[in-house]
């Protein structure tokens, strides 16, 4: 059966890939979606011109990595242009991530809110935006994109084919200024994740009746999971993002497949607490049946597998122990009460 789906999926991306080289139209408006579109998909943007934006967020797995929905049992994280070097962490959903707001210590909840990345590393406190502040990342991380430096990414816009569309977005000479034209790349990307070409909200459920078992499902889901993965409108989207941009330690275990030097600790680094130590940020479930592997090491191949995770999670061995979450890992539902629920999040998954 996987050998099948595989199949089918190659097929579909050849499609989808020769309906791009022919010049088809996504659902781009705007002249700075537009640039931001040529950006993502530029593979000229990695040292060896082999790999774009795409390649780790495509929208076949949910704007996640493709190679690892593919086979989630083995592809934990992305491997970078060169062909060998890997990430440390599985890549998240590039789809509903411009709702996320710069990273904030709620001071009613003495919880953290916001920023991008696992560990929301890319603050919003430099540009005012996390997710353009995330799309700066990847072209200059070494084991990623691995580009020499912000000129040579600003290179290959002065010599690409979009450079005019780049002008009459930023302005003749916008180029020179290679710091601020990076900023503008940033920018100009996350314009294009926030377009309805990324960020639909065409799911089944925003357009269609739910079933009998997906609207149990949704109801089982609104009492165990909503707290987090809130259903209700928020951060001004015009429908449920299944987030709330907090970060929680829910005690995943270490990926053995993922080389380390010691416990990812997540966002307790990034804002200098202890007491944050093994949290990571809570995703959207939006398209979630697409972004396997789950969580952010990858370590759970499938989507039962996590919530089988969620719902008992006694016989794992947290790799961060400390400011462990008790939302989760003993909710006592049944195997009947858990297919629901995935019934439920299969109807999140937007209409590419």
């Amino acid at each position: 059966m996987m050998k099948k789906f595989t199949g089918i999926l190659v097929s579909s991306l050849f499609v989808i890939s020769a309906a791009w080289a022919a010049g088809g139209s996504p659902t781009v408006s705007s002249d700075i979606e537009k640039l931001g579109m040529r950006l993502y998909n530029d593979k000229n943007m990695s040292f060896n011109g082999t790999q774009s934006c795409r390649n780790c967020h495509h929208p076949f797995s949910g704007f996640a990595d493709i190679t690892n929905h593919l086979d989630p049992y083995t592809n934990f994280v992305s491997t970078g242009a060169d062909g060998v070097s890997k990430g440390g962490r599985n890549a998240p959903s590039s789809a509903y991530a411009g709702f996320s707001p710069i990273l904030a210590l709620d001071e009613a909840s003495s919880e953290w809110v916001g920023g991008m990345f696992w560990d929301g590393r890319a603050t919003g406190w430099d540009l005012g935006d996390p997710l353009a502040e995330q799309a700066q990342g990847p072209p200059l991380n070494p084991v990623e994109m691995t580009m020499p430096s912000k000129d040579a990414v600003i290179q290959i816009i002065k010599d690409s084919d979009y450079v005019n569309l780049w002008n009459s977005v930023f302005g003749t000479g916008s180029l020179e200024d290679v710091a601020a034209a990076y900023d503008n790349f940033g920018i100009a990307i996350a314009a294009y994740e926030r377009s309805t070409d990324v960020t639909k909200f065409t799911s089944k459920f925003d357009t269609a009746v739910l079933s009998d078992k997906e609207k149990a499902g949704r109801d089982l889901f609104q009492t165990n999971c909503a707290s987090c993965h809130s259903i209700t409108k928020a951060f001004g989207a015009p429908a449920a993002l299944f987030t709330n941009y907090k970060y929680a330690n829910i005690g995943v275990p270490a990926n053995d497949g993922i080389p380390s030097e010691g416990a990812d600790l997540g966002l307790g680094p990034i804002v200098g607490d202890a007491a944050q130590d093994g949290k990571f940020k809570i995703p959207t479930l939006r398209n979630i049946a697409l972004t396997a592997p789950y969580s952010h090491n990858g370590v759970f191949p499938t989507l039962m597998e996590m919530l089988e995770f969620l719902n008992d999670r006694s016989v794992f061995t947290p790799e961060v122990e400390e400011n462990l979450s008790t939302k989760v890992g003993n909710l006592g539902l049944t195997p009947n009460q858990l297919k629901e629920i995935e019934a439920f999040l299969m109807t999140l998954t937007d209409d590419y």
